[in-house]
């Protein structure tokens, strides 16, 4: 195995040279690595290109989406969202990750703070944790009380179904990671001075409850799945095909203009993400 230099790429002429002259400079690991990544990042620009043409028919037809990404810690929430935000217009996007209620909030209806971040008409909202907070982990670390989340748990339904009459396109993704991949990651997280602001204790205590997560994560699906609000789940122990099909599942939901011209797949993997059912097979 020799070196890359500049002059390898003097008469580059295209992905096939490309190609070629890898295979000659890397050993066969490398080189299927490399060939990997490039795969996914050609694919992801021209998803991504999909994507601004479905932004500007939301724009145009004056629709409203909400897409929830909702999993636990890890899994990759967060970076799913900078790959669908990362070249939208900024003017009929946003993302929403709030903090911890307020005191004036935990005294107010639950659904609240959220309503005002739902989409204003030609505006797509992405919520990196939403009102799926106290289905899941407010219950796990004792953030709510039993009256708090059966209330809620009854409430959920019929505040979805109202957005749904009142023409509000909810997606609800679940990223679902397993245990031994979400404790790789938050080593990888404290190992690395830029990734340790994602660590907290929430996370560690996580990994100890995590079959009581399990339990309340499959009580909101059975009791918050349905025909017009559908749970998505998303295999995400590989993070970068995660992102693809979670993308390729939102382009599928809509007949927007220009949709295909990218030549990119649009439909998901059926054995990445898949519509919830209780005989599923997930990996969480």
């Amino acid at each position: 195995m020799s070196s890359l230099i500049n002059s390898d790429f003097e008469d580059f002429a295209g992905s096939k040279d490309f190609k070629a002259v890898l295979k000659t400079k890397l050993d066969s690991k490398k080189y299927q690595a490399v060939l990997k990544s490039h795969h996914y990042e050609t694919a992801l620009l021209k998803l991504q290109t999909e994507l601004v043409d479905l932004q500007h028919w939301v724009a145009k037809h004056k629709k409203r989406i909400c897409i929830i990404f909702e999993g636990r810690d890890a899994a990759g929430k967060g970076g799913a969202i900078r790959r669908f935000t990362e070249h939208l217009n900024p003017r009929s996007m946003r993302v929403v990750a709030l903090t911890k209620p307020t005191e004036a909030e935990q005294g107010q209806w639950y659904f609240r703070r959220y309503i005002k971040e739902l989409p204003q008409p030609g505006e797509l909202v992405f919520f990196d944790r939403s009102w799926y907070n106290r289905a899941v982990v407010e219950p796990v670390m004792g953030f709510c009380s039993e009256e708090q989340y059966n209330k809620y748990m009854v409430q959920v339904p019929e505040f979805e179904h109202m957005l749904y009459e009142d023409g509000v396109i909810i997606i609800k993704f679940w990223f679902s990671i397993s245990k031994d991949e979400q404790m790789r990651r938050f080593n990888s997280r404290l190992s690395n001075p830029l990734k340790q602001w994602k660590f907290s204790p929430v996370d560690k205590e996580g990994q100890k409850r995590w079959d009581l997560y399990t339990n309340y994560k499959e009580q909101m699906f059975s009791k918050t799945h349905n025909s017009f609000s559908p749970w998505i789940i998303i295999k995400t122990n590989d993070k970068k095909e995660a992102r693809l099909e979670s993308i390729r599942f939102v382009l599928s939901q809509f007949e927007y203009d220009g949709k295909g011209q990218s030549n990119s797949t649009i439909l998901a993997d059926p054995n990445v993400a898949q519509r919830y059912h209780r005989m599923i097979n997930q990996i969480d």
